[in-house]
């Protein structure tokens, strides 16, 4: 079992950044993959990028790529979402995720789930 808690979101302009944190208790965070995926008013829930346990692999979002970074430190049982040049698109409630070892792009295959951080850009 492992709980997660997201930290970080809150209004931003267009351009502007933020870093979203998710801080993991319970089991070793370094034996799970860690997503963050989210979902805008009315719209169905979104990959937005995930990490492999050790932080070798990462994969994104075609949508956000060369915006937002994925990061962890295992050592503090925390995986970041360094979000830049944020766009009134990328308002949504965002969650992350965790699932053994292996990264997935699948909400599906995550079993475990974060409150989630409201997230909202404007123009």
């Amino acid at each position: 079992q492992v709980q997660l808690v997201e930290s970080g979101g809150g209004l931003v302009q267009a351009g502007g950044s933020l870093r979203l944190s998710c801080a993991a208790s319970g089991r070793t965070c370094s034996t799970y993959a860690m997503g963050w995926f989210r979902q805008a008013p009315g719209k169905e829930r979104e990959f937005v990028a995930a990490i492999s346990n050790l932080g070798v692999r990462t994969s994104y979002a075609d949508s956000v790529k060369g915006r937002f970074t994925i990061s962890r430190d295992n050592a503090k049982n925390t995986v970041y979402l360094q979000m830049n040049s944020l766009k009134p698109e990328d308002t949504a409630d965002y969650y992350c995720a965790a699932r053994p070892y292996i990264i997935s792009l699948l909400g599906t295959e995550y079993p475990y789930w974060g409150q989630g951080t409201q997230v909202t850009v404007s123009s």
